[in-house]
């Protein structure tokens, strides 16, 4: 009895006895064709493009403190990012990037006509004439790209366009935007800064004002310029009369032994007492007897005094915190450092056509050698 050939064996037979070019036909649709089509394209059509580069970073006037450890050595010659301010290169390398630098360079280069150039090919032209805000950004942020590394705080600017003279004229444009940016945020902060110290100093000036206005109110009322000193002369007065009426009172109690209680010399030596305790008597009045006497006086100039002391010392303070916020104004104004000044190049980089090629060839041909895996298992479960 003759054995049947199993289903498989006869689709190897069939495979076997296809022809050469039947069985190279899918992978030269796959992948040879679009292999060929796209190098028509890019050694055909694709437009040379010159790419400028160029480096930068943002310090500060004080130049910041070397640091040991990761990055130690390029901070002490001055390319570290704890000496270069971190956070300031990122925004910069931000702005550069955004749609607010497209539209700054455009006022300055016409990028519109940069992208157009006769030179572009169909695919990477700029198409529009007069295109939005929002395609020019677009098309901008294909051929302007910031990179910053982490380690030195340095950013590579690279700029890609039809023609050597553009590229560098574009990266020149963004370098001075991004010294530009720096500046606008150099004036923002030192305003801030300043603005808060004069704030601070204005009130300090108001109260020491407000305080001396006062004081001179209060020289006008009671007509005295020191009345410390005043009623520093009104004890000393009070003591001399306090003395005197002691003296004459000892020489009373002396004459009682010797002579008579009508005596006139006696009746003399009491009136006098009794007009010096009434004078003794008015000057203790002034100094403290009544409501507006000298001490309540004092009191309230001392009052003032001392608010005024500290009015001057709350000034002294604001003065010395705004010279210091002048200083640290000063001293952390940031600037743009050109590590490599943009280049013009001499010959085409891109597009990387042999690079392309190859990768849309090994792309295809993995991506074809799956799916004949696939479509093997695939017969195999069918058989």
């Amino acid at each position: 009895m003759d054995r049947q050939t199993p289903p498989y064996l006869l689709t190897d037979i069939d495979h076997e006895a296809a022809p050469r070019w039947r069985r190279a036909l899918p992978f030269s649709l796959f992948v040879l064709l679009p292999t060929l089509l796209a190098a028509i394209w890019l050694y055909g059509f694709a437009a040379d493009q010159y790419e400028s580069r160029a480096q930068f970073l943002v310090r500060s006037a004080d130049g910041g403190t070397p640091s040991i450890g990761a990055g130690g050595l390029a901070q002490m010659i001055g390319l570290g990012a704890g000496s270069a301010a971190a956070g300031e290169v990122k925004a910069v390398a931000a702005y550069l990037t955004s749609h607010d630098a497209a539209a700054a360079a455009d006022e300055r280069l016409d990028l519109t006509a940069i992208f157009r150039r006769p030179e572009a090919d169909l695919l990477s032209r700029l198409w529009d004439a007069a295109p939005s805000a929002e395609d020019l950004a677009e098309h901008y942020d294909d051929r302007v790209k910031v990179f910053v590394d982490p380690d030195t705080g340095i950013a590579n600017l690279t700029v890609h366009t039809y023609r050597a003279a553009d590229s560098k004229a574009l990266a020149d444009t963004l370098l001075a935007l991004g010294e530009d940016r720096v500046n606008a945020l150099n004036a923002r902060a030192g305003e801030r800064l300043l603005e808060a110290a004069q704030e601070q100093l204005a009130l300090a000036e108001g109260e020491l004002a407000r305080v001396g206005a006062g004081i001179a109110s209060y020289r006008r009322r009671e007509q005295q310029v020191d009345p410390e000193a005043s009623g520093a002369a009104q004890v000393e007065l009070s003591a001399g009369l306090r003395a005197e009426l002691a003296e004459l009172r000892a020489q009373e109690r002396a004459m009682a032994g010797a002579l008579a209680e009508d005596s006139p010399q006696r009746v003399a030596l009491r009136r006098r007492i009794a007009a010096l305790a009434g004078e003794v008597a008015g000057a203790e009045a002034v100094l403290a007897g009544r409501q507006d006497s000298l001490s309540a006086r004092v009191g309230d100039y001392e009052d003032l005094r001392l608010r005024q002391e500290f009015a001057a010392k709350r000034y002294e303070l604001a003065a010395a915190a705004y010279e210091e916020a002048r200083d640290q104004a000063l001293r952390q104004n940031l600037f743009v450092v050109r590590v490599v000044e943009p280049n013009l190049p001499d010959e085409a980089l891109y597009p990387k056509r042999a690079t392309i090629l190859l990768t849309i060839f090994a792309g295809l041909t993995l991506a074809y050698g799956i799916g004949w895996l696939l479509l093997a298992g695939v017969r195999e479960h069918a058989a």
